[in-house]
């Protein structure tokens, strides 16, 4: 049904200064923004004194494929039987029956952005979904965003019994499989439509074929700062695209990193320092990179962190030192371009999903849950 959300404050994700006024949603989507709007049949919701906010959007989680955590047979986003998996795809191992979605959704986290964790050198394809449904297939919006890879010291953990003892071995693996992958990609263009010619089909360098041809990007792993600058030489080295995710020590390197302009999704910063990688962890990171012009996310990498708890990551940001605006997009807009799906969510534009958030004030603020959230146009009911 077609709603006419009236007169709420609407904080856009795109213009600094909120503005009050109506919102008509048609056929799951944005339809008209403006004021003394009206439409037949259309049903009406007053948003007066009513904050109004894109649907938060989580560039990087595991949401779906962890089953809130509960036991072995609940952990679905690790292989730990190769170390080198880009085959996997996470549209696979998601379950849409897991509590922690609803949890999230009606927190107002309405798309996020999944996959297989970082126990490997190359774990998989990462998908973004809505949080809403009962198939996966009918809530995704691109089911192949990124291959994750990662540095650093969790595939030296995993894999340190088996073939994976330090940093240069896990740097030397994931070249080797781009070389590889780059053979097999000159071996098939010079066979033509010849099949005689083609080389030995093999399912992993097939799924390496988007990310050399740049239409993925890697989605790195990395906490520290030498693992950051790892991840950014071999992407160099090779020409790929490359997002940058976690970058704990981003804080520590910060010039470098505005030099060299990769999107960063940053977290999660909500937990002790569990790992050696993670001693220089603080809220304090998302809003210095921001500050100094970079592109930055806000991330809950969940389990970790709840995923129903990203707005308050975000507000923990703020309190930390960031800008309210800029902790705004690191949830919304600025989220979804780091996945590459801001033509449909991120912000609330003409012709993007009706995906938004009614507060009763402020989203930064703890103590206060949602009114209303929509996503595509409907209602998240309890």
């Amino acid at each position: 049904m077609d709603k006419l959300i009236k007169n709420g404050l609407i904080f856009d994700a795109v213009h600094k200064e909120p503005y009050t006024a109506d919102i008509l949603i048609q056929d799951g989507k944005f339809a008209a923004i403006g004021e003394k709007l009206s439409a037949e049949n259309a049903e009406v919701i007053d948003a007066s004194g009513k904050h109004i906010y894109p649907g938060f959007v989580d560039a990087h989680s595991h949401i779906g494929l962890d089953d809130t955590g509960i036991g072995f047979e609940g952990q679905d986003y690790n292989e730990l039987n190769d170390i080198l998996t880009p085959q996997l795809r996470a549209i696979d191992g998601f379950y849409p029956q897991d509590p922690a979605l609803k949890e999230a959704a009606l927190a107002g986290v309405t798309t996020v952005c999944t996959g297989p964790g970082s126990s490997n050198v190359v774990g998989g394809v990462f998908m973004a979904v809505k949080t809403v449904g009962d198939r996966v297939d009918k809530m995704v919006i691109n089911d192949h965003v990124a291959m994750k890879c990662a540095f650093g010291e969790n595939p030296k953990r995993c894999y340190k019994d088996k073939n994976n003892y330090c940093r240069m071995s896990t740097a030397a693996k994931l070249r080797e499989l781009i070389l590889k992958t780059l053979e097999y990609d000159r071996l098939k263009q010079a066979a033509g439509d010849d099949p005689t010619k083609q080389p030995k089909f093999d399912f992993k360098l097939e799924s390496m074929l988007p990310v050399v041809h740049k239409e993925i990007p890697l989605k790195a792993h990395a906490h520290r700062a030498d693992d950051i600058f790892t991840a950014i030489r071999i992407a160099k080295e090779f020409d790929l695209k490359l997002t940058l995710e976690h970058v704990t020590e981003g804080h520590l390197i910060v010039d470098d990193l505005i030099e060299e302009d990769y999107p960063m999704a940053v977290g999660p910063s909500m937990s002790n320092a569990s790992k050696f990688e993670l001693r220089n962890k603080t809220f304090a990171t998302p809003g210095i990179l921001a500050k100094a012009g970079g592109r930055v996310s806000i991330i809950t990498d969940a389990p970790v962190t709840p995923e129903q708890y990203l707005p308050l990551c975000a507000e923990l940001a703020i309190k930390s030192g960031m800008e309210e605006f800029a902790a705004l997009q690191a949830i919304t807009i600025n989220a979804a371009r780091h996945i590459g799906v801001e033509d449909r969510v991120g912000s609330i534009e003409e012709g993007k999903d009706a995906d938004l958030v009614i507060m009763p004030g402020t989203c930064f603020d703890i103590a206060l849950a949602p009114d209303l959230v929509l996503i595509n146009g409907e209602k998240v009911d309890e």
